[in-house]
């Protein structure tokens, strides 16, 4: 909604309030669940309990999850060329430009913040589109709300590519 109500025994407050909020966590207690090396020792249930730590209403909040898995040595040392910081910047850019053109004329700044009348609008799948989203919609049980967030994200990624 783009608000936070503080609320104490002498009255409520309402401010403004938009932020991106980014975390991260480990898979397991250790650090160490799925590694290669087999240093985990957790077992299925304290995996399972240290994940449940975060609400599934929070989890489902959540634009993106990424599992970032760990890096060999090897592959550090290659240090492949990877896009530039100055490059990303200028796709970053220009896909806030496309933003800003497509909502003009409107509150809405970014992609972010289409209304899910917006989503049916500015988020039109093709005929395999739409078959993988309602495979990835039936086998994970997205609900409505991850359901606009995956196109929004989707939209995202395609503005960034500037298609």
């Amino acid at each position: 909604d783009g608000f936070v109500t503080i609320t104490r025994a002498s009255g409520s407050l309402t401010l403004p309030s938009r932020f991106m909020l980014v975390c991260a966590m480990n898979p397991c207690r250790c650090g160490w669940y799925g590694h290669p090396s087999g240093r985990c020792h957790c077992t299925k249930q304290q995996v399972e309990k240290y994940v449940e730590k975060i609400s599934g209403p929070m989890l489902d909040r959540m634009d993106l999850h990424v599992n970032v898995p760990s890096v060999e040595f090897e592959a550090m040392r290659r240090r492949e060329k990877a896009e530039s910081s100055a490059d990303v910047k200028a796709r970053v850019n220009a896909a806030r430009d496309i933003q800003k053109q497509r909502f003009s004329g409107t509150n809405i700044t970014c992609n972010a913040q289409m209304t899910p009348a917006m989503v049916g609008e500015f988020c039109t799948l093709d005929a395999a589109g739409e078959k993988l989203l309602k495979g990835a919609f039936e086998r994970l049980g997205l609900t409505a709300r991850s359901h606009d967030r995956l196109l929004r994200v989707a939209r995202t990624i395609a503005d960034l590519d500037g298609s």
